[in-house]
């Protein structure tokens, strides 16, 4: 499908073409990309002019802006068809964008099965996997033959993802095993199910998180994880390309945190001038006034300035360090800690590991700016000894990156953990939160070291 061509004969109202390629394998996902990218007027209207079957395919594939324009413009009835054929977790991440009064007003529209199920998935937490379940799953018992196993499939069951992956249950419906289903492919027909059986498997419960799931598709490459009750009952399952994008989402969501912006709703190219305003303005305010303790610490330090003017040189070389160093150490703590590395807990570990790197990535700095000044004053390019020795300013700049690096390495380590053990989330503790932080203690520590060599 080019979708180049076949953009410009939609807006001009021809839209052969695109039926034309209806039954292609990629066909919803294409079309849903290709409406997304046109004028909200044309996309809608696009939408409503395709078969009722074509719809209900591609309605879960765009984005939940463009499906409120749509469900807005479309009788009940057929509002309620899509809504019905939808898969539960398409459902619910429809559902998860409306208000109280819109969930009850849609939730009429589904059918006795889809509404006590859709109800019931919205009861638990907005970061469970009960969010993701997919509840047309695929259970054989472990008595029966291959040949049966696969017959039942194919009279029961749909082509889906979740297909790819059948369990085995009892008769009461709990969990027993679960099999891909190559395996049914490459044996006998003869076999029964439990002949083919290793007797692993994993699971998730239905309380589990959102990060739970992503760690154990991570962990064991599976493509499907059913999703058990606490009795171990299979109450759906969850497919590895829902999970995706949910850690593609969770990591926009980080990487937005980290670099002090509030998190977009809506991609960057859909997101008005005004909301993005929004967004930027709040922690670029927040970071200008605690910058604002920058100038207030060298205020306090005026005195010392006045008597060695040649420290304000390195003031910028020192603050830079330090925020350096503390956006380093906190990027790798967020990483590991989001990957399941470390918890809370090895906070001690974290920090007697983080006080060597500290000390010794501050004596490579320090070492690096002894050197430089002392070239500089040996080759004659700049005297740092008009009114002090050199020397002591030397020492004094490769003594303070020691301890500034130090404390930006602690601090930028020990911040993600700490709001981690106030179940606040870790990517709050932005470089640029942990730079300001370190610029204005990185002064003092300067300052005060200063004060001590150089007798100020």
């Amino acid at each position: 499908m080019l979708v180049q061509d076949l953009r410009e004969k939609i807006l001009e109202g021809d839209l052969s073409e695109l039926l034309h390629h209806s039954k292609d394998e990629d066909y919803p996902a294409e079309v849903a990309k290709l409406l997304g990218s046109m004028p909200s007027e044309y996309a809608i209207n696009t939408f409503l002019a395709l078969p009722e079957n074509v719809q209900t395919k591609i309605f879960a594939f765009l984005d939940h802006i463009l499906q409120r324009g749509i469900i807005e413009e479309l009788p009940r009835q057929k509002v309620s068809n899509i809504l019905n054929n939808l898969e539960s977790n398409d459902r619910i991440a429809f559902f998860d964008t409306l208000d109280g009064v819109e969930v009850t007003e849609y939730l009429n529209l589904l059918n006795d099965k889809n509404r006590l199920a859709t109800y019931d998935l919205l009861g638990y937490p907005e970061q469970s996997v009960a969010r993701l379940i997919n509840t047309n799953f695929t259970t054989v018992r472990k008595e029966w033959t291959i040949g049966q196993a696969i017959e039942h499939l194919r009279r029961f069951y749909t082509d889906t993802p979740a297909a790819n992956v059948i369990f085995v249950v009892d008769n009461n419906g709990k969990l027993v095993d679960d099999i891909p289903i190559r395996r049914l492919v490459l044996n006998e027909h003869n076999k029964t199910i439990e002949d083919i059986m290793d007797g692993f498997y994993v699971k998730l419960d239905i309380q589990d998180s959102i990060e739970d799931a992503i760690q154990k598709f991570k962990e064991y490459d599976r493509v499907a994880l059913p999703v058990t009750n606490s009795n171990n009952v299979v109450m759906g399952v969850v497919t590895i390309d829902d999970v995706i994008d949910e850690a593609e989402e969770k990591d926009t969501k980080d990487m937005q945190q980290f670099g002090g912006v509030e998190s977009l709703d809506l991609p960057y190219v859909k997101t008005s001038f005004v909301t993005m305003i929004q967004k930027r303005a709040g922690w670029l305010i927040v970071l200008f006034l605690s910058e604002m303790l920058t100038a207030t610490a060298m205020q306090h330090f005026q005195v010392e300035l006045d008597k060695a003017l040649v420290l304000a040189m390195f003031v910028p070389l020192i603050m830079s360090s330090g925020g350096n160093s503390g956006s380093q150490a906190a990027t790798l703590i967020i990483r590991a800690m989001a990957l399941k590395e470390l918890s809370p807990r090895d906070w001690w570990y974290v920090m007697r590991r983080e006080i060597f790197s500290g000390l010794t990535l501050g004596l490579i700095l320090g070492t690096i700016g002894f050197i430089r000044i002392s070239i500089w004053q040996n080759l004659g390019w700049y005297n740092y000894g008009q009114h002090y020795n050199w020397v002591l300013v030397a020492f004094t700049v490769a003594c303070s990156l020691v301890g500034i690096v130090l404390w930006g390495t602690l601090s930028g380590s020990m911040i993600p953990m700490l709001l981690k053990r106030l179940r606040l989330d870790p990517a709050a503790s932005s470089a640029p939160f942990v730079a300001t932080l370190v610029d204005v203690t990185g002064l003092i520590i300067y300052f005060s070291v200063a004060a001590m060599v150089l007798h100020l």
